[in-house]
């Protein structure tokens, strides 16, 4: 006879209606947390009761994240097995095979998909798989077992790196779980050949949401001079290159990323108009504004310089001065592309301050177009988190 599953209580003030409307978050100081609690291992699966003792649905408990509880199904009997994970997949495969040609894509953005602290970028015959929660690391064999099913890829590698996981109280490791591969695998967009480190690069390796993002900016920078900041593996430069701008100057700290970039720019056809060059952002900005270097279009898409609320004012100030050093090198009439991922700052924050540091590099603009993560990275509307991504168009006079 199955044991019945342990329960966990909201808080008689906790607002029950949020998780019957779709949040799937429960926060530590909503969560009854007695000793029975206090006893679960992380990433148990737990039923979760209102106040009233109503059952609200399945969740996930880790008692050491300040998200202490994560929705996994709305009935609370649901078996967390293979064939739950590969219903799920099948969900996020059918709307991302509707919209690209090839299997280039974001297959599961976490909570969006209905699976929380999951995230699984899809390369061809090969997946990443970033369990970012105490859940999904437990899981982890039943959901690589589900997603080689379902995409029939062969190659399936947990990326276990990252600030999330750490919050969760997760060990950092990287590891095959299928297949292999020896080498960066060549991923096509927009036009532009980017190669993905899976094993040794940022994340999974690629970022796929700035993919509209790439597509915009490459329409502007038609037979013109663009300058790539934060450029990863290539980023907007490539994408630029292949949208017929006359060259491309690609700016990263890691000199690994910028030699993937010019393969990338290699196996392109591109290379003769590409250029890199490796160096802290803003002093390699400082140094072409000292050398009166001029762009038509400037590209700025740094890190999360606000992943976390108490990060906020930094992170905004750090926004702003990007934006003050990148506006003097954009030539009159040009571009200049700006763009966050941090959760923490929402569009309204970021559009001031970055609007405060154009005015303070002296310049005056237009703000042409706001684009958001692809649609391989739906947002989830209870949860503003799932909508990390903001990039700004400014023309500047």
């Amino acid at each position: 006879m199955t044991e019945p599953r342990k329960t966990v209580r909201l808080k008689p003030k906790a607002e029950a209606r949020a998780i019957r409307h779709g949040f799937p978050w429960v926060y530590a100081d909503e969560l009854v947390t007695d000793r029975r609690t206090q006893a679960l291992e992380p990433g148990a699966l737990c039923v979760l009761e209102d106040g009233e003792r109503r059952p609200l649905g399945l969740v996930t408990v880790n008692t050491k994240s300040k998200i202490i509880a994560r929705v996994l199904d709305r009935d609370p009997e649901a078996v967390i097995d293979q064939a739950w994970f590969e219903a799920r997949l099948a969900r996020a495969l059918d709307m991302r095979a509707r919209l690209f040609d090839q299997p280039f894509y974001r297959l599961v953005h976490a909570e969006a998909d209905g699976l929380p602290g999951v995230v699984i970028d899809r390369f061809g015959d090969a997946a990443v798989i970033q369990p970012n929660a105490a859940w999904a690391e437990t899981h982890v064999e039943a959901l690589a077992a589900a997603l080689r099913a379902v995409t029939g890829v062969s190659t399936v590698i947990k990326n276990g790196t990252g600030r999330s996981r750490a919050l969760e109280g997760l060990a950092e490791e990287t590891v095959v779980m299928a297949g292999g591969v020896d080498a960066p695998i060549p991923v096509l967009m927009n036009g532009a050949t980017y190669m993905a480190d899976l094993m040794g690069g940022q994340k999974t390796g690629l970022f796929y949401d700035q993919r509209p993002n790439h597509a915009f900016a490459a329409r502007l920078a038609q037979g013109a001079a663009v300058l790539d900041v934060f450029t990863h593996v290539g980023g907007f430069a490539l994408a630029a290159l292949a949208g017929g701008a006359a060259s491309a100057l690609a700016v990263d700290a890691s000199a690994s990323a910028l030699g993937l970039a010019a393969e990338g720019a290699k196996a392109g056809g591109v290379a003769e108009r590409f250029s890199t060059r490796q160096g802290d952002a803003f002093e390699v900005l400082e140094a072409l504004g000292t050398e009166g270097a001029r762009f038509y279009l400037v590209i700025c898409d740094p890190p999360a310089f606000a992943p976390s609320k108490p990060a906020l004012e930094a992170g905004l100030r750090a926004y702003e001065r990007i934006a003050r050093l990148a506006a003097p090198l954009v030539a009159p009439g040009g571009y200049l592309v700006l763009c966050s991922c941090s959760h923490a700052a929402d569009l309204s924050s970021f559009r001031n301050a970055c609007g405060r540091g154009i005015g303070r590099g002296g310049r005056r603009g237009q703000l042409i177009h706001t684009g958001f993560a692809g649609p391989d990275h739906p947002l989830l509307p209870q949860l503003a988190e799932s909508g990390y991504l903001k990039s700004l168009v400014f023309r500047l006079d």
